[in-house]
């Protein structure tokens, strides 16, 4: 019988095994379960009947649900022993401050037998524009749009939810996630367009993610993560946004971009590039290695920039 020191105890081994959802199985959900062992039960919510076949030729069971309809979640609970929760909140819901896909999913997680652990992908914009200051996890919130609040309402429920249920939440803030064979992974596109970058003296902060090095980190956060707990996601780069532009240039042998001063930046740009050039700091990510003990395949853009 099943006891507190080994929650299976002799059940059969179908209910043994581990079963593991991942919500939002995009291309670094993909790069999760191709890092899974054999024996592990893959299943991944899709709201789109045209993924099932591409689902389960990588071995993933897929579960049609949408997160925006929370009836169709039913058939989640129970099934997982762990999740990973890499789906975006909406990004025209009426309350900006809210995210309901991630309540609708708590919600279907609490009607059977709950998961042991849950990892979320959370942003690093939470933490807003720091001045290029280093940024713990410590550090107080002070999320500057609509997607960081949303994120920031999305992580208050998971760490509530893990609190009531015993479940082991791990939140990872997740920089820019880029690869070479990601689509739109590198500044590869936008040096070809000729997209200026901020002068130096205007120049923010960015801090990045290999897609890889985030599966490894997610699948970290899943068995080791502390619950309740949070890791900076990201690399070891200290670079400026237009100094990573001028080195993938220089290693696509293309112009580099143009700099612009900030007040001309402006009137050019579209405003959501605009954001992210509002917003500096540098994330601390000694609890990703020390703690979740996650080994970075590419510990810069330098090295994942010209990995093949």
């Amino acid at each position: 019988m099943p006891s507190n020191l080994n929650p299976l105890g002799s059940l059969p081994f179908r209910f043994r095994r581990e079963r593991i959802l991942i919500v939002g199985c995009g291309d670094v959900g993909l790069r999760v379960a191709r890092k899974l062992p054999r024996h592990v039960r893959l299943m991944a919510l899709t709201s789109s009947p045209e993924r099932v076949p591409a689902l389960r030729a990588q071995g993933i069971a897929p579960l049609q649900g949408n997160l925006d309809d929370g009836a169709s979640l039913r058939r989640l609970a129970g099934l997982a022993t762990r999740v990973v929760h890499l789906a975006p909140p909406p990004g025209d819901e009426p309350d900006w401050r809210t995210d309901p896909r991630t309540l609708a999913l708590l919600r279907a997680l609490r009607l059977r037998s709950l998961p042991q652990s849950l990892v979320y992908g959370s942003t690093s914009g939470v933490y807003g524009d720091c001045g290029g200051e280093w940024v713990p996890e410590t550090r107080p919130l002070s999320p500057h749009t609509p997607r960081a609040q949303r994120r920031v309402h999305a992580e208050a429920h998971l760490r509530l939810f893990g609190r009531a249920t015993g479940t082991h939440v791990h939140l990872l803030r997740i920089p820019g996630i880029y690869a070479p064979d990601r689509e739109g992974g590198t500044p590869r596109g936008r040096l070809l367009k000729g997209t200026p970058v901020l002068r130096a003296e205007d120049d923010v902060y960015t801090n990045h993610i290999h897609a890889d090095d985030l599966a490894r980190a997610c699948l970290a956060a899943l068995w080791r993560g502390k619950p309740q707990r949070i890791s900076n996601a990201s690399d070891d780069t200290q670079m400026k946004m237009g100094d990573y532009f001028d080195l993938a240039a220089d290693l696509y042998g293309l112009p580099r971009p143009p700099r612009l001063a900030r007040g001309t930046a402006q009137d050019e740009l579209p405003l959501m590039l605009l954001s992210f050039m509002s917003e500096s700091r540098r994330l601390d990510n000694s609890r990703l290695k020390e703690e979740l003990r996650v080994q970075l395949r590419y510990p810069t853009v330098a090295h994942g920039l010209a990995a093949k």
